[in-house]
Formats: structure tokens, sequence, C-alpha cells
């Protein structure tokens, strides 16, 4: 590179007197306020500033490397001013960067190398490569500076900004790809749900033909004078029902999914549904051998605002869960009252039970309760599942409560006690008045 008259400095608060001509210049930091420019350009107004010449109309600065810049002047550089304008510059910027620098000795067509500069005492033997500044062949008066370390010290200030750029990058992949299996899965079960409406209402249809069908083979006299031909009539019957049960089930939790529960509220006698239910139950229990308790005016003067339909339907479920999942002989009890403005109802059975651990999820869609390789009981999983969708449509509660092998009690909390309708009077007055007059 030519002359070598570099050192080895650090940075610092000083002053320098700088000879410049016959006259003596104290130059203090501070003297020369940084402009808003990039740093070398600064540093080579400041120069010309004090030199009292103008700077190069065009091409001042000249990129060589990625980390070596050549700065054009138009009078010779000191290097001890040079050095010093670096240093300011570089504090004023908060840049605590190590660096290099070398100026143009027009005489001897070579670089004389002026120093390197390091922010801290170690700062040379971190880089094995220094004083290497070329020269160029395009400028007269020209000093050039390299940063060594600028590559190390970009990345160490992108560290933390990097940092936060990967966690956001992979936030934003974590919420995409979120959002894809969210829109993704709720795509399948609009399928799904398509698909079981679909096949739902195409049974419908076979199951009516069955019915009638099996219902004309049963009333013909031949059949009437067979027993076994009477008996698998019956049989074709009671499994048509059943199956017509289950697809009516599908149908209707289809509908709740899709948000086309329609509830026609009335206030009704809470004893108008429950008689007939349990009337109808009672049967069943009793051909088993068991037992159906409940007070012959269970309900009575009990007014609600419900939709019958749906009501008698989750009373029929848990009714039919409460003998199936009974002993050989089923006991079941059935209470109703009021209590602080609310309607209760209870219906506890002497079944099988069930593990604590399992109670959260008996009401979930599909969701039966394993018993190993039996299967004694058929079933869907869906009829405690209505049951809650038809409660929460209704904004009222169920409960579970049960042990292994002491039996299921299930309480419907009703809503609140409502007054019963008035009585239409007019036709009567009416009549009464007619009566009267003639």
């Amino acid at each position: 590179m030519g002359r070598h008259h570099g050192h080895v400095c650090h940075y610092r608060h000083s002053c320098y007197s700088v000879l410049l001509g016959n006259d003596y210049l104290e130059y203090e930091r501070g003297r020369v306020q940084p402009k808003s420019k990039c740093s070398p350009l600064k540093v080579a107004e400041s120069l010309a500033e004090i030199n009292e010449v103008p700077l190069p109309g065009r091409d001042i600065i000249k990129q060589r490397t990625s980390n070596y810049w050549i700065v054009n002047m138009e009078v010779e550089i000191d290097e001890y001013v040079l050095e010093h304008l670096l240093h300011k510059e570089l504090e004023a910027l908060a840049l605590n960067i190590d660096f290099e620098y070398a100026v143009f000795d027009c005489h001897s067509d070579e670089m004389v190398y002026g120093g390197y500069c390091s922010f801290t005492p170690d700062g040379e033997r971190a880089h094995a490569e220094l004083g290497n500044l070329p020269k160029d062949k395009e400028f007269t008066y020209y000093f050039g500076v390299k940063f060594p370390g600028f590559q190390s010290f970009l990345l160490d200030k992108m560290q933390l900004v990097v940092f936060l750029s990967v966690i956001l990058l992979v936030t934003v992949l974590f919420f995409a790809y979120a959002l894809w299996v969210i829109l993704r899965q709720r795509q399948l079960s609009e399928m799904q749900k398509d698909f079981i409406n679909n096949m739902t209402h195409e049974f419908k249809t076979p199951l009516s033909t069955i019915r009638i069908a099996a219902g004309v083979f049963l009333k013909d006299p031949d059949t009437k004078n067979n027993k076994r031909l009477q008996r698998y009539a019956n049989i074709i019957l009671e499994q048509n029902e059943r199956l017509n049960n289950q697809v009516e089930k599908v149908l209707q939790i289809a509908r709740i999914e899709k948000g086309n529960l329609d509830l026609k509220r009335e206030i009704t006698n809470l004893a108008d549904v429950l008689t007939p239910v349990l009337e109808g139950t009672r049967m069943r229990i009793e051909e088993q051998g068991g037992q159906l308790l409940a007070d012959t005016l269970i309900g009575e003067n009990i007014y609600l605002s419900a939709d019958r339909l749906h009501l008698t339907n989750i009373l029929y479920n848990l009714l039919d869960n409460a003998i199936k999942y009974s002993k050989q002989q089923p006991v079941i009890q059935v209470a109703a009252g009021t209590d602080a403005q609310h309607i209760w109802l209870k219906i506890e059975d002497n079944g099988i039970g069930i593990e604590p651990a399992l109670l959260k999820r008996v009401f979930d869609k599909f969701y039966r309760v394993p018993t190993g390789n039996v299967h004694n009981v058929k079933g869907f999983g869906l009829g405690l599942y209505y049951v809650k969708r038809v409660c929460q449509a209704h904004r009222w509660q169920v409960r579970m409560e049960s042990l292994p092998g002491q039996g299921t009690t299930v309480w419907l909390t009703l809503g609140k006690l409502v007054p019963p309708p008035e009585q239409d009077t007019t036709p009567e007055l009416t009549l009464i008045t007619e009566l009267t007059k003639n």
C-alpha cells in the first residue's frame, strides 16, 4: 500500500493543534456541527470548511467495497484532522465501530496509512487483515475509510430485529395455518351435515314403504292364522319403528346444528306433557317386571314456557336411557316441583351407573360410555346430545349425577315458573247475555 505511518488509537476526548499554511488552528471537538448527511460526506464538508475550499462538484464519495469508501477532496488532507473528524462523526452518530483510514499522497502516488482506531482495546486483534486500503486512479486529493468489522457490526445491531422478525414470521405462519385448519374443518363439517341430512331424508321413503307393507302383511288373514308369520311381521314393524326413531334423531340434530331449531314456545302445564309420557313408559317398565314411581298429580299446576314437542322428546329420551341402562328389573323414580321460582324435574334409576370421570362427556355428540366388547345397548350417542341442545335453546340447565352400580340421576331446571294462561270467558258471557235477553 506504500508508506505506512499507521498507529493504533482508541476513541478519546482531546483537541489537536493543526498546522495550516503559516498559521496554527486550534480545532476542538464541537466546533464543526454535524449535518443530516451520511458520515463520510459530513467529514468531507468539515474538512472543506476548515480549509476554506469548496467540495468537488460531483463524485465526492465512491464506495469501492462493502466496507471501504473513497472521499474526493480539492485540497491536501491532514491525517490528524481527518482522524479527529472521523472520531467526532462516529461518536455523534453513536456508531461504536472500529475503522482504519489512509490519505493519498500525490507526490509519491501512494496511500499513506493513517491508523486503526478501535472502540475496544482488543479490536485490532479481532481483525487479521488490516491496512488493505487501495488507491483510486480518478481522484487527486482523497482519503479512504475502511470498517473491517462492518458486516459483523451490522449483524450484531440486527440481531434483535432479526429475532423479532423471525418470531413475527412464525406467529403469522402459525395463525395462517390455524386459519386454514379452521376453514378446512368448517368445510368438512358442512359437507358432513349435508351428507347426513340428505342420507336421512332418503331413508324416510323406504322406511315408510316398509311400515305400510308390514302393516298390510300383518292384517292379512293368512298371517293372523300363522303365528310364525305374525311374529316376523311384528319384528319388521318394531325394527322399522326403531330405525325410524334413529333417523328422526339425526334429522333433529341436523336442524339444530344448522340453526333451524324454531322453538314454538307456549305456556304449558307440566302435567299435560309429563303424564302421557309416563303412561307410555310405564308399560315398557312393567313388561320387564320393573316399577315406575311417580305421583299421580305430578307436575299439576306447574306452568312453564316451552316447546311441547321438544320437551316431550327430551323426556322420552331420558326415560328411554333409564330403561335401557337399568338392571333386569328397572326401578325409575320421577319427581317434579318448584324451588325459588324455578321448576325442576328429576329422573332417577337403579341402573349400572357411570364413572364420575366420564360424566362431563355424556352430553357430547356421538359419545357413548365405553363398555368394552359388550354392546348390549344400541344407539348412535345422539340422545343426550339432543337433550343438551334443546335445553340450551330453551336456556334450561341439565346435569347428571351417577356412580358405578348405584344408578343415575338426571336433574332438569326448566326455567322460571310462569302464571297460568288467562281463561277467555268472553263466549260464556255472550251466551249468558243472549239467554237473559230471551
